[in-house]
This record gives structure tokens, sequence and C-alpha cells, in this order.
């Protein structure tokens, strides 16, 4: 994936952080990372039962070569490898804190009445 972050005029800062943490689960991810911990890539998986392996994957291979997530592979009898967020990963913490309590806000707020609206047409 080609992504174009620009050192441009107001407003652009936005739409570079949106590019790096945005897609289905890439916010996800680091809040498991972030306030779950290191994880081993078989935890991720379970934690996040919707993410098939290979866009798992995927999603830790932009974290890495963001340098938000850092991959450590651990020579024991089973080759174990670790995620964990990096010191600049953790910098986002206030920001997926506020999406996090956001979304809360928001299921509660609509709680049953999205998926009514969604099945009703209007």
């Amino acid at each position: 994936m080609i992504r174009k972050i620009y050192n441009c005029k107001k407003g652009c800062s936005v739409e570079s952080t949106l590019q790096i943490i945005s897609g289905r689960w890439k916010s996800v991810l680091l809040y498991h990372l972030i306030f779950d911990g290191e994880l081993r890539y078989s935890e991720l998986q379970r934690t996040i039962p919707g993410i098939t392996r290979r866009m798992l994957s995927l999603q830790l291979k932009d974290l890495e070569a963001d340098k938000l997530v850092e991959r450590e592979v651990i020579q024991e009898k089973k080759l174990k490898v670790v995620y964990r967020v990096t010191d600049y990963g953790y910098s986002l913490r206030p920001v997926i804190e506020m999406l996090y309590n956001w979304g809360e806000n928001y299921n509660q707020r609509y709680a049953g009445k999205l998926k009514e609206e969604f099945l009703g047409g209007s």
C-alpha cells in the first residue's frame, strides 16, 4: 500500500494521522497492545475474532513499518513471536483512548437503534 503523507496546509496533519491508524483493524490492534500490553500473535487473533490471519499479518507489518509496534522472536522449544507498542506508539494512547470513549458513548446512546435502522431501511 502506498501512502501519501504530506507536509502541507492546515488539516493535513489529521489526514496523515488517519492514514497511519485508519482501517478496520490498526486502531483496534493498537488499543489492545497499548492497554493489554505485549501479546503473542495467537493472542491477538483470539482477542480480535473477526480478523483473518492474513489481515492480522498485514496490519502488524504496517504498524511495524510506521514504528508504532515492534516484533520480537523468542527462541524457545517452540518459536514465540510477541508484539508490543513502541515508545512512539504509546504517544497515540490519548488518541486511541478518546476513540474508545467516544465509541462507548455512541454505543450506549444508540444501543439497538442502529440495527433497527439498517434492517428497516429508513
